[in-house]
């Protein structure tokens, strides 16, 4: 059987729909079901026992399929950090080569004008002698160097240590109560600048009590004590909540407490009207000073009625920001009498809209839901990060500025002013460009809809924030779409939210989405650990390649040997890397945003330092080699051969220690958990296993021959010496402006869609 999305207009409905409604009921207990609404219109998912009507809307023309088209449109737009990847890839991959072409010209002239010679020192090529095969031969071994040259330049281990980083933090943020539906969600949420909270259910635990009450126009000493008040009002009002409710009570059947289910607003009302005792009907209930908006009466504590003056207007109101103010949930009762003549018959009562004015105030009820535990901490620690929290709630604006101020949103009364915390109204009424400025200021939005989250989401965009948004419900679909990063509830949320997210939060707490955001930053922090390392093998092999051939026509480090250092180095070595757990370190950075570099000037630093000593290390054993190493004695063939196999295994060893610095680019302490990471340590085991193994036993491939112990640990205690040179490198400082602003500026993508900010990025 196939479900197909259906709207339609009601004509009859035997039952009672499943959504929120009035229900009037006589002395007699005879039930009239009163539905409410602009039109008596039921969307799609909408649960009635019997009912007929028309169909006006069948599929994607319907409410809810125009809900999902919209948000299933997906507009391939690129996260910051794809396009930053971009951009560095651009990079690296023009300047490869063009120095790889300018090689092939230097070496081309070189050969063919006769400058380039034999070990032996006679001359390769000599025009009207050489043969054509040798011509031939000498011409591809210049391409094969201008290739070896483009292979060193081109980071091939960067995808493999994107993915490797998603896939691990994607897998360890199980545990942490995060499901990731989309893998680049992980790096986005690294990003995030600011998070759009809800209230209930993830700032708060959702397990609301009443614990204040106003009846008869007095405070009750207890919400549980009915001696301040007549007989007819407690009657009242225990119909006022049994009967304006979807939840429903059930007896235990052992010694236990009764069993109340429904909303968590309509558990909390019926635990309380329960303890009175007493037979129930029906009523009003909603938003106190919504409900309190259309009374015209209220009841006494002696169950009179009484004129709602304006001074009597005034109190209740008072109550209810005075309740507010505790971070309670407000919550009025009302009822209005009606002549059992004044009730339509039963073919009209299905059209029947009850008029919501002229209400009777019965009373106003304060709701405690109280914050999770860990979410002040949790907030603070996002604070600290440079991540802003802001909340987005429909409950009304003292409500929300008590909760704020409980979870350390707001840390005093005096920031609790407009627009620090305003109204949705007052936000939607702005122009868009008002509401970019409006944005930045905003920390609590109260009496907000769906709607309003979705225009505070594309304003923070606009102004270059890296969004996550926070939702549960079907309305908040467009919001969570829209955001960089959609967070549903896994709990609370509804099907269409979750599809509607990146990642869903199994256990609606917000401490869960500050540990989704240091995940975040781990796989952002480590993949700029991968990028330092892999670009100080390639500057320091391009630049010793290159070097050495325009001298001499010769390379040091062959194709073959190059291969196997990608192999080892970009593969294990992002392997390595990309394993690196979070630490509270990176909780202490600014966030990186939409705009920041991904190469810092910290990384920049620790690359110079790094490949400068490679380079200066290996070309002065290029050029010097035979004479430092005491290889005199040697034939100069086979002195090349041991002289560039030292050459190759110094710089293997040089990036094995080198690996240990790329772990804390920012830190001195290099070693820090270490140990910790089994996976690193074997990793760095089995290269160095692997390349004593290439030296010893594999030659005939790499064109390499044997080392002695000696050599063997000297290439060790050159690589070793990077460690200290890591550590005096630290001591020094870098500028504050980004050096990659001084670079060229590339052409890339304009990141559009839900990861954009409409700003072109090219940073490098």
């Amino acid at each position: 059987m196939t479900k197909q999305a259906t709207e339609a207009r009601l004509l009859k409905v035997a039952e009672a729909i499943e959504k929120c409604e009035n229900i009037l009921k006589n002395k007699a207990g005879e039930e009239f079901h009163i539905h409410k609404g602009r039109e008596p219109e039921a969307f799609n998912n909408l649960s009635a026992v019997q009912k007929i009507a028309k169909v006006t809307a069948v599929g994607i023309n319907t409410e809810w399929g125009l809900l999902m088209a919209s948000i299933s449109e997906d507009n391939g737009g690129e996260t910051p950090l794809q396009v930053r990847l971009n951009g560095v890839a651009t990079l690296i991959g023009s300047v490869g080569l063009s120095v790889a072409a300018f090689v092939l010209v230097v070496l081309v002239v070189r050969y063919f004008t006769g400058h380039t010679k034999n070990p032996d020192g006679t001359v390769q090529f000599i025009k009207g002698q050489t043969s054509v095969k040798n011509a031939i031969d000498g011409a591809v071994k210049i391409l094969t160097v201008a290739v070896t040259i483009v292979v060193v330049a081109v980071p091939e281990g960067l995808p493999l240590a994107v993915t490797l980083t998603l896939a691990y933090s994607m897998r360890k943020m199980m545990a942490d109560k995060a499901l990731v539906r989309r893998l680049s969600a992980c790096e986005t949420m690294g990003s995030a600048t600011t998070i759009c909270s809800d209230k209930t259910g993830t700032l708060t635990l959702n397990q609301m009590t009443v614990v204040e009450a106003y009846v008869g126009g007095i405070k009750l000493a207890s919400p549980d004590s009915n001696t301040q008040l007549a007989s007819s009002i407690c009657s009242l009002l225990i119909e006022a909540i049994a009967q304006n409710t979807t939840g429903n009570v059930y007896e235990p059947e052992d010694d236990g407490p009764v069993e109340v289910t429904g909303s968590p607003t309509e558990k909390a009302i019926l635990s309380w009207g329960i303890k009175e005792g007493s037979e129930v009907h029906i009523h009003w209930k909603g938003a106190a000073e919504i409900v309190l908006a259309s009374c015209t009466r209220w009841l006494d504590s002696n169950g009179q009625t009484q004129d709602m003056t304006p001074r009597q207007m005034d109190v209740f109101r008072k109550s209810i920001e005075e309740m507010a103010a505790v971070s309670l949930r407000c919550v009025a009762l009302a009822f209005r009498f009606y002549e059992m003549e004044s009730i339509p018959g039963a073919d009209e009562r299905d059209s029947w809209a009850l008029p919501e004015n002229d209400l009777i105030l019965l009373g106003i009820v304060g709701i405690k839901d109280p914050c999770r535990p860990g979410v002040k901490d949790a907030v603070e620690l996002c604070t600290n990060a440079g991540v802003k929290v802001r909340m987005v709630t429909g409950d009304n604006l003292q409500t929300a500025k008590a909760i704020a101020l409980e979870c350390g949103i707001l840390h005093s009364e005096e920031e609790a002013v407009e627009p620090t915390i305003i109204e949705g109204k007052v936000f939607r009424a702005y122009s868009e460009k008002a509401r970019e400025d409006i944005a930045e200021k905003i920390s609590v939005m109260g009496r907000s809809s769906p709607n309003d989250k979705l225009l505070l989401v594309q304003a923070l965009k606009r102004r270059g924030h890296v969004v996550a948004v926070t939702g549960d419900g079907t309305n908040d679909a467009p919001a969570l779409h829209e955001a960089d990063i959609g967070l549903a509830m896994g709990i609370q949320g509804t099907e269409v939210a979750k599809e509607s997210s990146d990642i869903i939060i199994l256990d609606d707490n917000f401490s869960s989405v500050v540990k989704v955001v240091r995940w975040g930053r781990s796989v952002y922090a480590n993949i700029q650990k991968f990028i330092q390392f892999q670009l100080t093998v390639n500057v320091a092999a391009l630049v010793i390649n290159v070097v050495a051939a325009v001298s001499s026509g010769e390379v040091p480090l062959n194709a073959v040997e190059l291969l196997w250092v990608n192999l080892i180095m970009d593969t294990l070595g992002a392997l390595a890397l990309a394993t690196e757990p979070p630490t509270d370190h990176l909780m202490k950075r600014p966030p990186v945003g939409r705009r920041e570099p991904l190469i810092t000037n910290i990384m920049w630093r620790n690359l110079i330092v790094q490949a400068f000593y490679q380079v200066t290390i290996l070309l002065v054993l290029n050029f010097g080699g035979r004479s430092l190493l005491r290889l005199n004695h040697n034939t100069r063939e086979h002195a090349d051969k041991v002289k560039n196999t030292f050459i190759f295994n110094t710089f293997v060893f040089c990036q094995i220690f080198n690996e240990f610095n790329a772990r804390k680019p920012d830190e001195m302490n290099v070693f820090k958990g270490v140990t910790k990471n089994h996976l690193f340590m074997a990793i760095i085991g089995i290269t160095v296993v692997l390349q004593i193994v290439i030296i010893e036993f594999l030659g005939k491939f790499t064109k390499t021959v044997r080392l002695d112990w000696k050599l063997m640990l000297i290439s060790i205690a050159i690589g070793l010496l990077s460690w200290p040179l890591a550590v005096a490198g630290k001591l020094i400082p870098v500028p504050r402006i980004p050096i990659s602003e001084f670079l060229p500026k590339l052409p890339g993508k304009r990141t559009t869609g839900r990861q954009a900010d409409g700003s072109q990025s090219n940073s490098a």
